[in-house]
């Protein structure tokens, strides 16, 4: 009832303010399908980089973030956020879960890959389980190559790092 009322004052109750942020999150994910960039905040997010409290981006040498974004069950290739992801020999890859469910990140093409999780996985229990919003996994990538990986729980959910 609240989202339905609208305001004495002005002609955009609640329920307009509502189709505004529908419109602009609709917004958001046409300008990450045609960028490639996962839209956050009304900025971007890029690899390599951090931000600040002030929202300022820094880069960080040798790190790189992956985001599992919301509602990546759903989303295939998307659900994590850059895909592929490429980075140097060295460096460390930090996935993030963004979504309010429970993914993995195990390396390999899929459930029936005979090398599933032999390169990294996060998990379904323990420390690095990514099982609730914010928590985090990190592997460093020693060695050159393209390196799939995918979340166990959500098969379609896939993605690549691709190390130079």
């Amino acid at each position: 009832m609240l989202l339905r009322k609208k305001s004495r004052k002005s002609s955009l109750g609640l329920y307009r303010v509502h189709s505004r942020l529908g419109k602009f999150v609709a917004a958001a994910f046409v300008i990450q399908g045609l960028l490639g960039k996962t839209v956050l905040y009304m900025g971007y997010y890029t690899q390599n980089a951090t931000t600040s409290q002030t929202g300022v981006v820094k880069t960080v040498a040798g790190e790189a973030k992956v985001l599992i974004v919301p509602g990546a069950a759903t989303l295939g290739d998307k659900g994590f956020s850059p895909n592929p992801i490429n980075v140097k020999v060295g460096d460390n890859v930090t996935w993030s879960n963004d979504d309010t469910m429970f993914h993995t990140v195990t390396s390999g093409t899929g459930t029936s890959d005979t090398n599933k999780g032999k390169e990294f996985d996060s998990g379904l229990s323990g420390p690095t389980a990514l099982t609730t919003t914010g928590k985090t996994f990190d592997h460093k990538f020693t060695t050159a190559g393209e390196f799939p990986y995918f979340c166990q729980l959500h098969p379609t959910m896939v993605g690549k790092v691709v190390v130079s």
